[in-house]
């Protein structure tokens, strides 16, 4: 059964290979594996994205991003989705941005929403919603426990990683990594005490996007503590990227919120670097501490320095084992693309009955 699936990005961070953003991977991953099945892949994402399939680009955000910036955006994006719909035989929609509320398609073809964020980040309307033809799937049981009871939610689809990608040997350097967006809720600030406890440098790969609490974060939490070793390095992607997660003694993940997943988390236990993580939300689900990584509390800088010292001594290849084990990208989209099907044959058994 070909299909035709219209996949929509958050509007203001862009697709491509080496993404910053988790929501943004998964939806690369998945647009690479409809096109290689033989299926249609649309996605509407910013200027600059780089797709699989077809890109259907909205204008790229220059600048500060307010609440002006995002109404404008969202009036964009769903003009953007009319028109693929008036110009496409969509079979399935599938929204990705926890802005999706703003650019739900009318109900004749069916929309599934992967909420990829915490469930309290979401409007809570959102979850009461009895909108027909749409479908709501969760990236973790952590996640999908978090939701508001009542919540209607098919079976939770775990994330996965291009494990192919992550399976170079390089040797191990005495630095700690950490990646991802830098704003308050990430705790970069409390890897960088901890590194510094434990006596290693902290390389930070990553992007401060152009929100006002974002830049000043960086400014007052990071930039201060940078030093000794420990630096910022801006985003990073593609081979450099790959090095880096496979030389460091460790990956740090001191995230504040409630992580719904943590796809950098996956792909270094794949490159053979355990985690050591705050225990927060799916985090416990991914880290199986003494084995692949350590867990402690969250905001324990001393806790975290001591298991960085100790993440030295577990074995690369037990953390690789767990990850072909759990966390493939090959998987993941199998069942994306199973329930892709399921839901567009329903979509035609309904249409057949009317």
């Amino acid at each position: 059964m070909a299909l035709t699936v219209l996949s929509v990005a958050y509007p203001f961070a862009p697709v491509m290979p080496d993404s910053v953003g988790g929501a943004e991977q998964v939806l690369g991953i998945l647009d690479r594996a409809l096109t290689a099945a033989g299926h249609r892949s649309l996605v509407i994402a910013c200027e600059g994205s780089r797709v699989a399939g077809r890109l259907l680009p909205v204008p790229a955000v220059r600048g500060r991003i307010d609440d002006a910036v995002r109404t404008a955006g969202h009036a964009v994006v769903r003009r953007a989705v009319r028109e693929a719909l008036a110009c496409h035989p969509v079979d399935i929609v599938h929204l990705h941005g926890i802005d999706f509320h703003a650019y739900l398609p009318q109900p004749s073809v069916p929309s599934l929403v992967t909420l990829h964020l915490p469930p309290g980040w979401y409007p809570p309307e959102v979850f009461a919603a009895a909108r027909p033809n749409m479908h709501m799937v969760c990236v973790s049981a952590s996640q999908e426990r978090a939701c508001p009871p009542g919540t209607r939610l098919l079976p939770h689809i775990g994330n996965g990683v291009e494990l192919e990608r992550l399976s170079g040997r390089v040797s191990k350097r005495n630095f700690a990594l950490a990646l991802g967006r830098l704003c308050p809720e990430k705790g970069f600030h409390h890897a960088l005490d901890a590194a510094r406890l434990a006596g290693i440098p902290l390389l930070i790969g990553g992007q401060v996007f152009p929100y006002e609490a974002h830049e000043r974060y960086f400014a007052e939490e990071i930039r201060p503590r940078l030093g000794g070793g420990s630096r910022f390095l801006g985003p990073v992607g593609g081979a450099r990227k790959r090095r880096l997660i496979a030389a460091a003694r460790c990956l740090l993940v001191p995230s504040l919120a409630p992580e719904t997943s943590s796809l950098v988390a996956m792909e270094a236990m794949a490159a053979g670097t355990p985690v050591v993580a705050f225990r927060s939300g799916a985090l416990a689900e991914i880290v199986e501490p003494g084995v692949t990584g350590f867990l402690v509390e969250p905001g324990d800088g001393a806790a975290m320095a001591g298991a960085i010292g100790a993440a030295g001594r577990l074995d690369p290849e037990a953390c690789r084992a767990a990850a072909r084990l759990r966390f493939s990208a090959q998987r993941m989209a199998g069942r994306y693309l199973d329930l892709y099907e399921r839901l567009a044959r329903r979509a035609d058994l309904k249409a057949g009955a009317a």
